[in-house]
């Protein structure tokens, strides 16, 4: 078991590392000039890759929590309400995952509206996932 928790905790933290810096480059193409064609080419192509490096890494992250859950039966009895938590939290970070798809494809679309201030803001969201999925596994407050 301790094979399998050492692993999972390897590729959340890889797949976060992915998405604290997914968004950091939405920032950068938010600040693109309209005439830096070969710019905004180079940060999108560098945010596919990461999008998809990411992706792949939230593939064996989420396999192996499952595996701790199911098979080795953690988080299961009374006064477990944090798994609960974090699995709620884990359907949130996907969601995220696939919000910065989303934002991407508007990136690629020319169809984005936002400011590099809301992609400041929204690269912030996470952290704030991570350090909230840590404290519930680490802490398990309920």
């Amino acid at each position: 078991m301790l094979w399998v928790k050492a692993f999972h905790i390897v590729f959340v933290a890889s797949w976060f590392a992915g998405l604290f810096y997914l968004p950091r480059i939405f920032v950068n193409l938010a600040m693109v000039p309209a005439d830096s064609h070969a710019e905004r080419e180079r940060l999108l192509l560098m945010a596919r890759k990461l999008h998809r490096f990411a992706g792949l890494l939230m593939i064996p992250a989420l396999v192996l929590g499952m595996l701790l859950w199911l098979h080795f039966g953690i988080g299961r009895g009374p006064g477990n309400g944090w798994l609960h938590a974090k699995l709620l939290l884990v359907v949130g970070i996907i969601g995220y995952h696939h919000v910065c798809k989303r934002l991407l494809r508007d990136f690629e679309g020319f169809a984005n509206r936002r400011s590099h201030r809301w992609f400041r803001v929204f690269n912030e969201v996470s952290v704030l996932l991570f350090i909230a999925a840590v404290v519930l596994v680490v802490v398990k407050p309920f």
